[in-house]
């Protein structure tokens, strides 16, 4: 169910807070739909039942929405089982998890179980996805847990063992041993974190990949490798990345063609191994080898470097004894790097996070992660291609600080990756959703600008070109590229291809030395000068006439109430033709009155009444500026700027808390909803700090309070 804006950002307060005090780490994940594993367990072991999960029901919603939705005939025979009803003696997992216990089943996810046979290989992150304590003979309980990492959080995932089967057999995913359940209900696990099965159908590796480990996946076609291959694959084993290569096929994957050098086409390989050595008979001092990995376990390359070639003949035992060299058929083998280069077509490097990692080596990323979203009429900017929004989108300060430490390259600079990542698209299919077209261009900030935290405006994006951008924008859920730039200060912007297209991302930037990065205007401040009454002398014609008003309206007490402001205000805008405006509403004129209302009588007397036309009159100016087409409103765009021009510095998220809560349809904002917006904003700034005694920025307040204060503001 989409959030109302209100709940969206409540949930997000929350999320916020969580991981202020700890969760959402590996050791403290967030518990996805509030469901505490060992909570749910205890209590079904006391009541001596099976658990039976609610979230993710035993139902036709679980399986799907279209192909596997209520009208699809593939559902009809479907019966979700127990595995005590499937067979004898279930296991969870039988002789150590591997590759062989995942076989696809009647759904299009096999990028998901290439990377669960992936993960089988780090025993060590295996079981922080698959928690090994799990069983179907110790205090079992019909209830299991796994572990994934989603947008910047660990969360932990509850679910039943009622599996979908047809005549007695799984549908689904499935372990060569058929009382073996641990895949099958890792999958399950996975589906509940996205809403469905058919929710997976379709799909990168490498995306199952980072919601296993929390890492970050480059990409590189052979042909247009980076010169420093061999050493970005060096120091990628040394910081524990997960590293994968293949050779593209003509024909579908499933038919997996064995070459005449002993390499499959259309299969994925391991690699597990960098290494230089020095070889008597070679002509360079140095070679260097790959080692990878056949998941099959067999089938492995006959050329040179393979297990009983020649070429092993010219190392000394000291070299054999550590490539660790070995000649059996175990589907692990070595070759030159020269001959994976010409051999295989692609190679995806998983880069770790430093919470990954087995142990506080040096050779780890410094990574920095910002939520972002793109909102409608605000900062959904789009690409570049669109001058006159594209400075609106989130922009992000990186601060490269440190050097690489490499003295074999006579280049300098910070080596540094960026990865954009849009969150939910693929939970919400059913709603039609699809991925975006995302990419991202990075500026550098001018030196004189260095430490400003200012939002950089549209002029700045006219007259200076990016320093460095992704190759391209793409429909994938993550666009990644690694750069080298020098040390300094950079705004990265990431975008939409199109503008005006509303989602929810994560920017990660991953680096080899410090650094920091942060989403600019994250200061929150207000003026509040309090214009003078006029005297006398200087009273304008309209002023006079606003006197003379309020003396026919207030009577004998001297003061208006809301209904008589209302009036007041509309019979004067209605003079100024160029204000495309129904009249200020009843509502917008009790807000006023509530922010104006000094001494709480719920009325304005004459002198509060000229502080707030003095500010009426103020926010017209500004109003009429921004107005420059004559169209009576101005445009949500250029909202932001009009607020910081009336006293208010604010952030992303409030600047589209404003746009959907005062602009309408067409994304435009017109006179009564612009002067409500900032009666709105100075009176609950004018709150803040009447609670605010000492200054720190942080208030407490009772249930009494709160609700005293946003009631009548």
């Amino acid at each position: 169910m989409p959030y109302t804006p209100s709940g969206f950002f409540c949930d997000r307060l929350i999320r916020e807070r969580e991981r202020r005090d700890g969760e959402g780490s590996l050791n403290k994940p967030l518990r996805f739909n509030g469901q505490d594993y060992n909570t749910l367990r205890q209590e079904c072991l006391q009541r001596k039942s099976l658990f039976e999960d609610d979230a993710f029901p035993a139902t036709v919603e679980s399986l799907g929405f279209k192909e596997l939705g209520h009208k699809s005939n593939k559902v009809k025979n479907i019966v979700w089982k127990r595995p005590k009803e499937i067979c004898e003696n279930p296991q969870f997992i039988v002789g150590g998890a591997s590759r062989t216990d995942i076989c696809q089943g009647d759904l299009g996810d096999c990028w998901l179980l290439a990377a669960i046979a992936c993960l089988t290989l780090n025993e060590k992150l295996l079981y922080r996805v698959v928690p090994h304590e799990q069983s179907y003979t110790e205090n079992y309980a019909g209830i299991f847990h796994f572990q994934f990492w989603r947008y910047g959080d660990w969360v932990d995932v509850v679910i039943d063992d009622r599996i979908p089967t047809f005549n007695n057999q799984l549908v689904f995913t499935k372990s060569a041993e058929r009382n073996e359940f641990w895949s099958a209900l890792l999958e399950k696990a996975y589906a509940k974190l996205h809403g469905s099965y058919e929710a997976l159908k379709g799909g990168n590796t490498t995306e199952a990949m980072e919601d296993f480990t929390g890492g970050v996946t480059e990409f590189y076609e052979m042909k247009e490798a980076p010169k420093e291959l061999y050493k970005i694959m060096k120091k990628a084993l040394a910081r524990g990345s997960l590293m994968g290569c293949s050779i593209d096929s003509l024909v579908p994957a499933r038919f997996e063609t064995r070459t005449v050098t002993g390499l499959v086409k259309g299969h994925a390989y391991s690699v597990t191994a960098v290494e230089e050595c020095k070889a008597s008979q070679h002509k360079e001092s140095k070679v260097r080898l790959v080692r990878l990995r056949n998941p099959w376990g067999q089938v492995e390359w006959n050329g040179p470097w393979s297990d009983n070639s020649k070429e092993w003949t010219t190392l000394s035992k000291a070299e054999k004894d550590k490539l660790q060299h070995q000649s059996a058929e175990d589907g692990e083998f070595w070759m030159s790097f020269e001959d994976f280069k010409k051999n295989y077509t692609k190679i995806e490097i998983c880069n770790l996070t430093p919470d990954a990692l087995e142990d506080d080596k040096i050779h780890k990323w410094t990574v920095s992660v910002n939520e972002g979203r793109w909102v409608r009429g605000c900062s959904a900017g789009g690409c570049r291609n669109y001058p006159d929004t594209f400075w609106t989108n989130p922009q992000y300060r990186l601060r490269l600080l440190e050097e690489d430490d490499d003295p074999d390259d006579n280049e300098v600079g910070c080596t540094f990756v960026v990865a954009l990542m849009q969150k939910n698209r693929r939970k919400e299919r059913k709603m039609g959703a699809n991925l975006f077209t995302i990419g991202f261009a990075i500026y550098e900030v001018p030196k004189e600008m260095h430490g400003n935290k200012q939002h950089m405006q549209k002029d700045f994006f006219l007259f200076n070109s990016s320093k460095a951008r992704c190759k391209s924008y793409i429909n994938l859920r993550e666009v990644t590229q690694r750069f080298r730039l020098s040390p300094g200060e950079y705004v990265i912007v990431p975008s939409t291809y199109e503008p005006h297209q509303e989602g929810e991302f994560i920017l990660r930037v991953f680096s080899e030395k410090r650094n920091t990065s942060e989403e600019i205007e994250n200061r929150i401040e207000a003026d509040h000068p309090v214009p003078a009454p006029a005297s006398a002398g200087e009273e304008s014609e309209e002023d006079q006439q606003f006197r003379t008003i309020f003396q026919e309206i207030a009577g004998e007490d001297m003061e208006i109430t809301a209904s008589e402001l209302k009036n007041v205000l509309n019979r004067v805008i209605t003079k100024h033709k160029d204000l495309n405006t129904e009249g200020f509403s009843l509502e917008s004129c009790r807000s006023m009155i509530a922010l104006m209302d000094m001494d709480g009588t719920g009325r304005l007397n004459l002198q509060e009444f000229r502080h707030l036309w003095n500010k009426i009159k103020q926010w017209q100016g500004i109003f009429q500026h921004y107005n420059a087409d004559q169209s009576g409103s101005i445009n949500s765009y250029e909202m932001r700027n009009a607020v910081n021009d009336a006293g208010f510095r604010l952030n992303n998220q409030l600047y589209d808390i404003i746009t959907m809560r005062y602009a309408n349809e067409n994304m435009n904002i017109d006179f009564d909803s612009f002067i409500s917006c900032l009666v709105r904003l100075e009176a609950m700034f004018r709150a803040f700090q009447a609670f605010d005694q000492d200054g720190d920025g942080t208030i407490r307040l009772s249930v009494l309070e709160w609700l005293q204060l946003t009631m009548y503001a």
